[in-house]
């Protein structure tokens, strides 16, 4: 049984028109008085380049004038989905497809139409089964399609096949999220990870081409060697591969080097004892916008998926005065690449060196237990479970308020926020408060007046039960780190 759904108009009213952004902020238009506050996102100084790369739909890539100058102008790609619907039920299928939807509209595409088959598994040839892959043909041809996109990741075989039927471009859900992250990575640390990534997904997908697939020649013709070294010599494909392995090589051992380099910055914050809070969640859900609330970073936010890809760590502090920092990490989804796992486990390492974590949720998604999961799979992937989680149930104002209660009962550690209103910003600030490690160790010391350094650091550091100036200093009752206890040993009261 194939269905074809179109669920396509509500996801394309959702990134256009008055269409809420990735925390939650309305916008009416492009005018300067709707959008959000600086108060509330900080300088958001990558918006205005991300807008001037805009792909614009209608322009042609046809050679208008080669007479004077080749203009070769961008347009997007027309594409249609596929999907084997083979188990869950018909709502999970759907909003699986609704999602390849979303991420092909953020990496440039205009979709066309969507299908979904009920099978028990995937053809092991041409994934939808021959019947099935002339059908899509058929919906391409009416469409005018220029590109069909598999909600799953293809083996080699399958996408040859499936092209041979259809007559356009294959890719599959694999390829497409390292498209979306290959388009949005910043840092020369993102830029390495994606690039190994995509040189992983490659390397058994390599194809010759006609001529690529000729030998090397052997015998004299190759350096002189004569008699004994004639054969059939190396394939331009294994050269490709060889090339491949060598770059695949070098990414490693350079994002190993920047990892030092993180390690180093998260080492000198931990022998000052301050204590870290890593930012997780499913991609959209608001994590950076939480972030630019709680600290003015001035992260990017868009309503896109991965729009944001680069680790971000600012300094903040409790309502007591305790500091900490904040870390934001790349977001999830379903079926995440597990080359993008590997590639980015020195950044997803932050989260399980954290002492706490903000498990960000969308509280108005159609499955946000489903969304919980993913994220805690990916997780698990880096050895992240043991530490303490707070789930952060975003958009709390556009969400049904059952499926907030839910998910608060649902959950030990949960709250309820919405970055667009502020609503339970103030609970979470306290509730990290609360479950951030606290000084341990009661010191009762007389400070000189001389020694302001170590009154700065009770207060920054500890805190503070009761504090007297008095003529020899301040006398300070307070409840500090072990290391900060050792340096006042000498000056107890």
């Amino acid at each position: 049984m194939t269905e074809r759904h179109d669920i396509f108009s509500d996801q394309a009213d959702a990134l256009s028109g008055d269409a809420y952004d990735d925390d939650g902020f309305e916008f009416e238009g492009d005018d300067d008085e709707s959008r959000p506050s600086a108060l509330y996102d900080g300088d958001q100084l990558e918006r205005e380049e991300r807008a001037a790369l805009r792909r614009v739909a209608g322009l042609s890539t046809e050679l208008e004038d080669v007479t004077e100058v080749e203009y070769r102008q961008l347009r997007l790609e027309r594409v249609v989905l596929a999907s084997v619907w083979s188990e869950g039920t018909l709502v999970d299928a759907e909003n699986s497809l609704r999602e390849l939807a979303a991420l092909a509209e953020t990496a440039g595409a205009l979709v066309l139409d969507g299908l979904i088959q009920r099978r028990q598994k995937p053809d092991t040839a041409t994934y939808l089964g021959k019947g099935k892959a002339e059908e899509l043909r058929d919906v391409v041809i009416n469409e005018g399609a220029d590109t069909v996109i598999c909600d799953t990741e293809l083996a080699p075989s399958q996408r040859r096949a499936l092209e041979d039927v259809v007559k356009v471009k294959v890719i599959d859900r694999t390829a497409l999220i390292l498209d979306i992250f290959a388009q949005h990575a910043k840092s020369r640390e993102g830029k390495a990870q994606v690039e190994l990534a995509q040189l992983q997904y490659l390397l058994p997908r390599l194809r010759g081409w006609g001529e690529s697939m000729s030998r090397q020649a052997g015998g004299q013709a190759a350096g002189g060697q004569g008699m004994g070294s004639r054969g059939p010599g190396e394939t331009k494909i294994e050269l490709d591969r060889r090339r491949i392995n060598t770059r695949v090589s070098k990414l490693k051992r350079d994002i190993a080097g920047m990892k030092t380099h993180r390690d180093t910055k998260r080492g000198s914050r931990r022998a000052n004892g301050i204590p870290s809070v890593a930012i997780a969640g499913y991609t959209n859900a608001g994590k950076s916008s939480i972030l630019n609330r709680l600290t003015g970073a001035g992260v990017l936010v868009q309503n896109q998926l991965f729009a944001t890809l680069d680790p971000t760590v600012r300094r903040s502090e409790t309502p007591d005065g305790r500091e900490f920092t904040f870390a934001d990490t790349v977001g999830f989804v379903r079926q995440l690449p597990h080359q993008l796992v590997e590639a980015f486990r020195s950044t997803l390492e932050e989260v399980a060196d954290s002492d706490l974590l903000l498990h960000v949720v969308d509280g108005s998604h159609p499955d946000p237990e489903g969304q919980i999961s993913a994220v805690r799979a990916v997780l698990a992937d880096v050895g992240a479970t043991d530490v303490k989680e707070i789930i952060v149930v975003n958009k709390a104002d556009i969400a049904d308020p059952e499926v907030v209660d839910r998910l608060l009962r649902q959950e030990k550690h949960a709250v309820a926020v919405s970055a667009r209103t502020g609503e339970g910003l103030d609970a979470l600030r306290q509730l990290i408060a609360d479950e951030l490690p606290s000084p341990d160790i009661d010191v009762d010391v007389l400070l000189p007046y001389g020694r302001g350094d170590l009154l700065s650091r009770i207060h920054d550091e500890g805190e503070i039960l009761a504090s007297e100036h008095v003529g020899e200093g301040t006398r300070v009752t307070a409840r500090v780190n072990p290391d900060l206890a050792a340096e006042l040993t000498g000056y107890r009261a």
